[in-house]
């Protein structure tokens, strides 16, 4: 088992606390030490060109001071570190994750305009961090339009079945096993179907929507399978629906415990890190946290 730490990130809000709750169960779950971070941001006048990042004494800082005493007298508390810092706070976020199993934020910290429902460092790290995120919502966001999912723990994972990511999915695999969670795949499927037609070109022949949510079911079932054999405790059910893939994830997040989404792999055309829009939907409405998982390194 890695001895990677669980990092989270707090600056003093309350945002930032409840993360620091997610990260201490995180931290349990894995038996993995926990490491709670504090960013100093830089004075907004000043050219970080000319500054140099660095270590922050954590014995002189209130935010740090803060995180202490939230958890203080805690029964079977991880072991855990703070870690003062001093730079660019959306520079220095996605670097913590270089040496962490797992970074975990607020989806809103003390900067900003009060009406964001993500703030722009969460996203930051969420799109450039080399390990996954998981970013914990403020309570009381909705998730409409969804029957009801039934009791008992439910981890959700967004399941492309036109190119899955390996990682994506072993890391949704995993959360469940280690909450007793069953996994739902939402496998969203293009519908209606909207071919394209040259001038003179005749129209396709009208296609029936039940078979193709049984193909997005067959191919769904097919790229569970391994994963099941790995974690066979683990009840797994594929969700094929229709449309808007983050429509339905944000739906199937009420009283979810997470849901999984997958970041962009880079390739020739763009090489620098994308977020996907949506996966940058599901971060902005879910109704529980959400881990973003970066993709698998791709095959030599």
């Amino acid at each position: 088992m890695s001895t990677l730490p669980v990092v989270v990130a707090v600056d003093g809000s309350d945002d930032s606390l409840r993360a620091l709750e997610w990260a201490v169960d995180a931290a349990r779950r894995r038996s993995a030490p926990l490491r709670v971070a504090h960013v100093r941001q830089y004075a907004h006048w000043a050219q970080p060109e000319f500054l140099a990042a660095g270590s922050a004494d954590p014995q002189d800082d209130p935010v740090l001071d803060r995180a202490r005493a939230h958890l203080e007298g805690r029964v079977d508390l991880p072991a855990t570190e703070y870690l003062g810092l001093e730079g660019a706070t959306s520079a220095m976020l996605p670097e913590l994750g270089a040496t962490a199993q797992l970074l975990v934020l607020g989806s809103r910290g003390r900067g900003g305009f009060a009406g964001l429902l993500l703030g722009s460092n969460s996203m930051t790290a969420a799109r450039d961090a080399e390990c996954p995120v998981v970013v914990v919502p403020r309570p009381g966001r909705e998730a409409d339009d969804q029957e009801p999912a039934g009791p008992g723990p439910r981890v959700v994972v967004g399941l492309k079945v036109d190119g899955p990511d390996e990682a994506t999915l072993e890391f949704a695999f995993a959360e469940a096993a280690r909450r007793g969670a069953r996994l739902q795949a939402v496998a969203a499927y293009p519908w209606p179907a909207q071919p394209w037609m040259l001038p003179g070109e005749l129209p396709p022949p009208i296609v029936d929507q039940e078979v193709i949510e049984d193909e997005a079911r067959v191919l769904a079932e097919g790229f569970l399978a391994p994963h099941r054999e790995r974690h066979p405790e683990v009840p797994a059910e594929p969700v094929p629906a229709p449309g808007d893939a983050a429509g339905h994830l944000v739906a199937a997040s009420r009283d979810a415990d997470l849901v999984v989404v997958g970041r962009h792999r880079r390739h020739l055309l763009a090489p620098a890190r994308m977020m996907g829009s949506v996966t940058h939907a599901v971060l902005l409405h879910s109704a529980c946290p959400v881990a973003v998982v970066p993709p698998a390194p791709p095959e030599d």
